[in-house]
């Protein structure tokens, strides 16, 4: 039923199809104390697609990372430092 070029086998052996589920468009920010310039421990990932999803991800002392799920906020504005404004994502 698929081409064999999206088939793969799991560490089990299991045979799988690679499918696209969405396709879009992504926006990453990170989170900075205005006063210190810190960068916080966290970074936001928004998905755009079909549906906007949002996931905060958040990076681990062994240098893995944690995707947590987040409630859309809806429309926003960031800071975009190549720029040098304000823009809304």
């Amino acid at each position: 039923m698929y081409p064999e070029e999206v088939l793969t086998r799991t560490k089990k052996g299991k045979i799988e199809a690679r499918v696209l589920k969405d396709r879009g468009e992504f926006i990453t920010y990170e989170y900075i104390d205005p006063k210190t310039n810190k960068k916080e421990n966290k970074i936001k990932l928004i998905l755009k697609g079909k549906e906007v999803k949002e996931f905060f991800i958040i990076p681990l002392k062994d240098g893995r990372s944690l995707l947590l799920p987040a409630e859309p906020k809806g429309k926003r504005k960031i800071w975009d430092p190549i720029k040098n404004k304000t823009i809304e994502v």
